[in-house]
């Protein structure tokens, strides 16, 4: 029986190299595929690996209509194996329910890959029915780390290497903001730097020393406990 797989985590633990290494794996046995993204960080049609693998795909807009662009594939004679779909928390909820619909009633096996939840910890729509809708979940292995070297679990959208909360869901990272001087990031880190604001270029800018991994910089005698209590409210 074919499935709808949602593979998940956050930024920085391989989503987008396992959607590549599946296609791989799969049409090595002579299966035909076809490669989606939304919004890949390395420009429009395009999925993208921060290893440096990059494959063409097909941009994942709005108004796509997964089933009718597959039934279509299929009656005018083209093969379809399998879907790969990367940043699928970018999709449309329906867009989601045609996706499972491919899998039930034309049998073709769906990955997709996507992180859960946005810069303010709140779950994506696509990814919300994804996690309704799929067959299994599968949560990445491959474990990103924050800067003080807890497992990162929280993305965190970053202006010139401060942490931010306000703003449109989606913004692709490595843009100028509208004053055309700021430059809008991502970083991965664990729930209570996140909670606390505290990114690496923060942390950088007011510890003198590393931190050991597992260690508060509000614990040491530094002047730092007044930027934690800022940054926690």
């Amino acid at each position: 029986m074919a499935e709808l797989v949602f593979f998940t985590g956050p930024m920085d633990c391989g989503k987008s190299t396992l959607a590549l290494q599946i296609d791989y794996t799969h049409s090595t046995t002579g299966r035909l595929g076809r490669l989606f993204t939304s919004q890949d960080r390395a420009g429009e049609s395009i999925i993208s690996s921060r290893l440096g693998l990059r494959r063409p795909a097909i941009e994942v807009t709005q108004d796509i209509d997964f089933w009718a662009y597959v039934v279509a594939e299929l009656t005018s004679g083209k093969r379809v194996d399998y879907l790969i779909c990367d940043e699928a928390q970018f999709y449309q909820p329906v867009q989601v329910d045609q996706l499972a619909r491919i899998a039930d009633e034309l049998q073709l096996d769906v990955f997709a890959f996507g992180i859960l939840t946005d810069f303010q910890t709140k779950i994506f729509p696509g990814s919300r029915r994804m996690v309704e809708l799929a067959d299994r979940i599968e949560t990445l292995q491959v474990q990103a780390l924050c800067w003080c070297g807890a497992r990162a679990t929280h993305n965190a959208r970053t202006v010139d290497g401060e942490m931010v909360t306000e703003g449109d869901q989606v913004v692709v990272g490595d843009t100028l903001t509208d004053d055309h001087d700021r430059r809008y990031s991502y970083e991965v880190l664990c729930r209570r730097h996140h909670r606390r604001g505290v990114t690496r270029a923060v942390a950088r800018a007011t510890l003198s020393d590393p931190l050991p991994f597992g260690e508060e910089p509000g614990d040491q005698d530094d002047g730092s406990q007044r930027l934690w209590g800022r940054s926690a409210n």
